[in-house]
């Protein structure tokens, strides 16, 4: 049995039901939501990126409405990653204003573009569900914001920055998990889980509880709307499998590739390493070696010089020794014949510097 809370799908809706003027009501409500103020929609404008390919029968719906004011609001609803999502944006924005502008007209003619994405995908990081944006012109030192005179000047009206430029609306509808108590949240209840409160006051939802109820649908209808279903289950399982691949291939070539990096930089730190080690131990060796090796070595020539001083001075001293020796001789043969011709042992003393004593023993 079909849940009476439970309504059809807001990306089913606007392809095939909010584009009929009497449906009008319920994409006022989310735009009036979004920008704060009361939205009437005029008209929807062909959009060429709504196309009937398979893949994007499920994945992408654009709807392009004009409001009464003239302003032009993009509304996309996507299942799946892009990965230039942000480029595409702007893209789709300038597009807008340059396809609504007949060449040669004056730029005053130039109309403001809301730009809604409700995306069922992960974009970024941040911990809201909504984000919105705008260009302002902001002074660099003083930081005032610019502000354009509106007076009638001549019959031109000038145009303040907030009401050229365009503003942009990123809903992240998997962020959203919290109670609904506002309309913005009731909106977002329902762009998530298909459910509207029975008693919701919200802008726009009102009218879906009432001409987007599943029970309305044909069996026809509705089997074409299981199949979509499916086909958004399948295409999230196939984008999961792909990625939890992608995962597990990054980390095998992370890891092949960390392990040949690893080994490439451990072997020049290695080589660095012991390079430094090699070089401290060496100088260590080396010291302790030259030590023994010198030690060895003075001692030989120790010896070498020590035997030629010693036998320098040996020859020295022998030979003044021998002089010595020689000298003594002769004074005891001069002291001879000094005694011998008759001369007093006195004399011969004086003469030869001998004793007494060496004199009377010969």
């Amino acid at each position: 049995m079909l849940d009476e809370n439970k309504y059809i799908r807001f990306d089913w809706a606007a392809k095939r039901m909010l584009r009929d003027k009497a449906n009008f009501g319920v994409l006022e409500g989310l735009m009036t939501v979004l920008i704060g103020e009361e939205i009437k929609i005029v008209e929807i404008l062909e959009s060429e990126s709504n196309q009937e390919d398979e893949r994007d029968k499920f994945n992408r719906v654009d709807i392009k409405a004009r409001n009464s004011k003239g302003e032009i609001i993009l509304v996309e609803i996507q299942q799946s990653r892009e990965l230039y999502f942000l480029q595409r944006v702007l893209y789709g924005v300038a597009k807008t204003i340059t396809e609504h502008m007949s060449l040669g007209e004056a730029y005053f003619n130039v109309k403001k573009v809301y730009s809604i994405s409700i995306l069922y995908f992960d974009l970024g990081q941040g911990a809201d569900y909504l984000y919105h944006g705008q260009n302002r012109l902001v002074g660099v030192h003083t930081h005032d914001t610019l502000k354009i005179n509106t007076r009638d000047y001549e019959g031109i009206k000038m145009v303040a920055p907030e009401n050229v430029f365009p503003e942009y609306f990123i809903i992240r509808v998997n962020e959203f998990n919290q109670v609904a108590k506002t309309p913005l949240e009731e909106w977002l209840q329902y762009l998530k889980s298909g459910v509207i409160k029975p008693d919701t006051k919200a802008p726009g939802l009102s009218e879906a509880r009432k001409k987007l109820t599943m029970l309305q649908m044909s069996p026809e209808e509705r089997r074409a709307y299981e199949r979509h279903l499916e086909n958004i289950m399948i295409q999230n399982d196939v984008l999961d499998t792909k990625v939890l691949e992608g995962i597990q291939q990054g980390r095998a070539e992370g890891i092949q590739q960390g392990r040949a990096e690893g080994i490439q930089q451990g072997r020049a730190e290695g080589i660095q390493q012991g390079r430094a080690e090699g070089i401290q131990q060496g100088r260590a060796e080396g010291i302790q070696q030259g030590r023994a090796e010198g030690i060895q070595q003075g001692r030989a020539e120790g010896i070498q010089q020590g035997r030629a001083e010693g036998i320098q001075q040996g020859r020295a001293e022998g030979i003044e020794q021998g002089i010595e020796q020689g000298r003594a001789k002769e004074r005891i043969a001069n002291a001879q014949k000094m005694k011998a011709m008759g001369l007093d042992t006195a004399t011969i003393m004086q003469i030869t510097g001998l004793t007494a004593d060496d004199i009377d023993s010969l």
